[in-house]
């Protein structure tokens, strides 16, 4: 009988993580189409300023409205600067990215992260980089040659922008274990905000403009969409295995490259599905952990 609630609760956890990370695809899905619509209109800089100022509003309003304030505070101040100075460059390239490559290619690239994230923690946290990650690092590398076929010259500026992005997003990894060890993930949102504001308008100063019409609510989306992202993913790890949180992520591909396809004419390369499914695999093979056997 313990075994069929263990399997229920199992069942139920896993149908759960599935609809944050269902919630998590549309959400990437939408950043990408709303990036892509402002990328005719306003700079990247601008995009990026945008986005973190309706982040702000949506966090502190979160943190007010539940009214805990000990949200607005956190001992590990430097860890959210260091976090954030690569989180926003990270944004730069694959916002860059997005307006210069088909949408798929920018989606397959961005998921190198995890194996940058393996080099970087046996790097910088000590971990150990066993014969598996090292096959795993390998093997998605590979793939990535695949999908940007330097030989067909689709290795350009848009290509090396988004390795640049998922380079900084791993980097910031390190910094966010660190602090989801002692910060809650509405801190960590807040801060993300708070930080990138004031930057993003430093560096967009002398060239902000207005948005008009649409553009206010492709903004609002980018947004929006920014912060239910990473929000449901977090969710949806809370739910089940790291393995299955990868696997159900790279759902995303195929989702934007149909959107790519049918909304903005662009070509499928079907070579960019062998080199996924080797990323895909790769980072299957990192997180991989196999579970000790009962009774052990």
């Amino acid at each position: 009988m313990s075994t069929h609630v263990h399997w229920r609760a199992t069942h139920a956890s896993s149908l759960n993580a599935m609809a944050w990370m269902s919630r998590a695809l549309f959400s990437f899905c939408f950043m990408a189409v709303a990036a892509r619509e402002l990328s005719h209109g306003i700079n990247t800089l601008e995009i990026l300023f945008g986005r973190s100022l309706v982040g702000l509003v949506g966090s502190v309003g979160l943190i007010v409205g539940t009214r805990q304030w000990a949200l607005f505070k956190t001992e590990k101040f430097k860890f959210h600067v260091g976090r954030n100075l690569l989180h926003y460059f990270g944004q730069y390239g694959w916002f860059l990215g997005v307006s210069l490559l088909p949408l798929s290619q920018v989606f397959a690239i961005e998921f190198t992260s995890p194996l940058w994230t393996t080099l970087l923690a046996a790097v910088f946290l000590g971990e150990a980089l066993t014969l598996k990650r090292v096959f795993a690092v390998v093997l998605g590398f590979t793939g990535v040659y695949v999908i940007v076929n330097p030989g067909q010259g689709m290795m350009n500026i848009g290509a090396l922008c988004v390795l640049i992005a998922a380079v900084c997003f791993s980097s910031g990894n390190i910094f966010t274990k660190r602090l989801v060890q002692t910060d809650n993930p509405l801190t960590i949102l807040f801060f993300m905000s708070a930080i990138q504001l004031p930057m993003g308008l430093a560096l967009s100063y002398t060239s902000l403009t207005m948005p008009e019409g649409v553009q206010w609510l492709w903004l609002f989306v980018v947004g929006l969409s920014s912060m239910t992202s990473h929000f449901c993913m977090a969710r949806a790890m809370q739910k089940t295995d790291i393995s299955v949180v990868v696997t159900l992520d790279f759902l995303r591909l195929p989702l934007i490259t149909l959107i790519g396809v049918f909304v903005y004419a662009e070509v499928f390369h079907p070579i960019m599905v062998l080199g996924s499914l080797m990323v895909l695999g790769a980072n299957l093979i990192s997180v991989y952990r196999p579970k000790e056997a009962i009774g052990t």
